[in-house]
């Protein structure tokens, strides 16, 4: 079956789901997006993905034409015509068809996208990392907290990734700090303790991240917000990333130095083997 896109209040087929070339967020990446998982079919923090994308829209002055129930209803329709049980729902927002100039008042109306498709799950795979020479862009270039369509500053830095023939960069702050891997959060873990950047970063503030960070604690893992440095990142016991698309994937080598014994790390198999336990408690039923 051919997959059916969301533009606009419409379900349309695939091949016949298009914005206009003048939509702002083709021309300028001036819109919003956000990324969430379908388990069994159910939607993982269906409310929270959609809470922060008005959170995105008001840092960025868009205005969202519908209400949350709304939108939230519209991804669980797209979702259940598609049949998707297992896979991956990306949502956009753009500031709408317009002129070739920047002013956003020549939008009219904000365009909404949503796209479903079936996506492997990659919770556990592990990568081999780089740190990035790209910064991170900083809160005085584009708050990190709105999930933007530009997404240049990351695509440079897993460019450089790629080149290196590793998996994934992490990317450090202007000031050296340890930022965020280009669509993922960091976690290592030193002497049983498990750090990640604060959320006053230039990070995005993951639901995955805080997922983590909800599981530790009810783990009993002790559990530090704190800027971490390159060195604390080769000489971590564990490093792991994770997002909504990763999940959680452990961190073998950073810059060729091999983390820990090369294994996933005890605290890293622990948050793991619960991660599916904790999803079921946190699914949007799709399907009744």
């Amino acid at each position: 079956m051919s997959l059916l896109v969301y533009v606009n209040g419409q379900l349309l087929p695939k091949d016949k789901a298009c914005i206009s070339v003048f939509d702002h967020g083709f021309l300028y990446g001036d819109g919003i997006f956000e990324g969430i998982r379908v388990y069994k079919g159910g939607i993982f923090k269906l409310k929270e993905h959609i809470d922060r994308l008005y959170r995105s829209a008001k840092i960025i002055n868009l205005e969202i034409p519908l209400d949350k129930d709304d939108l939230q209803e519209d991804v669980i329709r797209t979702v259940r015509a598609n049949g998707l049980k297992e896979g991956y729902i990306r949502l956009v927002v753009t500031r709408g068809v317009g002129d070739m100039g920047l002013d956003p008042r020549k939008c009219e109306r904000p365009s909404i996208v949503i796209i479903v498709v079936p996506m492997p799950r990659y919770l556990g795979k592990p990568l081999r990392v780089i740190i990035s020479s790209t910064r991170r862009m900083p809160y005085q270039c584009l708050p990190p907290h709105a999930k933007t369509l530009n997404y240049l500053n990351n695509i440079l830095a897993k460019i450089e990734a790629i080149s290196a023939g590793v998996d994934e960069a992490i990317m450090l702050d202007l000031n050296g700090y340890v930022a965020e891997a280009t669509g993922e959060n960091v976690f290592i873990v030193k002497y049983g303790v498990l750090m990640t950047p604060p959320i006053t970063a230039p990070i995005l503030a993951g639901i995955t991240r805080e997922s983590i960070i909800d599981m530790s604690k009810e783990l009993g893992i002790p559990v530090v917000e704190r800027q971490l440095t390159i060195d604390e990142l080769y000489t971590a016991d564990e490093i792991f990333l994770c997002g909504t698309a990763s999940e959680i994937r452990p961190v073998i080598e950073v810059d060729g130095r091999i983390v820990g014994n090369g294994k996933t790390g005890p605290i890293t198999e622990k948050l793991i083997k619960h991660f599916d336990e904790y999803i079921q408690r946190y699914l949007t039923p799709v399907y009744g």
